[in-house]
């Protein structure tokens, strides 16, 4: 009798994952691009990388929504000012993402814990689970991007958003300028291949710090994303200036691009951000034609 209690149990969860995973290609349909964010290692800036070029495409005239799938240290919603707010349903079931700054819609299980120090202790099934259920039921509307910010790493979350994102446009990777992350990096490049994900390219973070006089000062090396890009064939979209404003408005829980527009960091985005557009509206995502170019 348990047996064929846990049976049904069985039958009933995959049954509902089939559904949901039905429910996730109908509303992607009205997504016209969707990438993913990555970083091979923790530490790089890749939820300020996420953030950033959400709004740099929303200054560019694009619908952009950002899906948070880091379960474990969701940060997207404090980069973008909204950290503290909640999602709701609707009556059928829908959820409406929380509207961060730009229009940028935002999606993030933080919004669901009930304190900031509240720790999400699962294991890969139910995180699976989780960001299948937040892609199913969240009504995303039309949009022109989805910027979906992994975690670190190439484990249950990037398989899991690789295996339920149907199309996905391409992948974006977040290094710094250190031979620790260069190694690590092209991990997250085999990774994207093997999945036949299109790589869009690499952003190098922390590249340099820039005096007032205007020198530049490249603290941790000089060249590193760059070098990486050209040894696994990749594009190489830009290098992101040190600048401490950029943790103090992290702290703050403000998003940083809409307090210095007019900073090297945010001007390099909105410049990132163009050959973005360019690269997967001008239908070059393909490995091949974007070496090419």
């Amino acid at each position: 009798m348990a047996a064929s209690a846990l049976d049904k149990q069985r039958q009933e969860a995959i049954k509902r994952a089939i559904e949901q995973q039905k429910l996730i290609a109908e509303k992607m349909k009205n997504i016209k691009y969707k990438i993913v964010v990555l970083s091979g290692k923790g530490g790089v800036g890749k939820s300020f990388v996420t953030a950033s070029l959400a709004m740099a495409l929303a200054m560019k005239g694009k619908r952009v929504a950002v899906f948070d799938a880091d379960i474990h240290g969701p940060s997207i919603p404090k980069m973008l000012g909204v950290h503290g707010k909640r999602m709701y349903a609707l009556p059928d079931g829908r959820l409406l993402p929380v509207d961060g700054p730009l229009g940028v819609k935002v999606v993030s299980i933080d919004f669901l814990l009930e304190s900031e120090e509240q720790a999400v202790i699962w294991r890969g099934p139910l995180k699976t689970a989780a960001i299948r259920e937040l892609l199913a039921f969240t009504e995303w509307g039309d949009l022109d991007y989805l910027l979906v910010d992994l975690p670190p790493g190439t484990g249950d979350e990037q398989l899991t958003i690789a295996q339920l994102i149907p199309g996905l446009s391409g992948s974006i990777i977040v290094t710094i300028p250190s031979d620790v992350s260069r190694i690590v990096v092209k991990k997250a490049v085999t990774f994207a291949k093997r999945l036949n994900i299109p790589v869009i390219g690499i952003i190098e973070n922390m590249a340099y710090f820039e005096c007032p006089d205007g020198s530049r000062h490249y603290i941790f090396g000089k060249g590193a994303g760059r070098k990486i890009a050209e040894e696994m064939g990749v594009p190489f979209l830009g290098e992101i200036p040190i600048d401490p404003r950029i943790s103090k408005a992290n702290d703050e829980g403000k998003p940083f691009f809409v307090e210095y527009p007019d900073s090297k960091a945010a001007k390099a985005f909105l410049e990132i951000a163009e050959k973005i557009i360019k690269t997967v509206e001008g239908k070059t995502g393909g490995q091949e034609s974007q070496q090419k170019s």
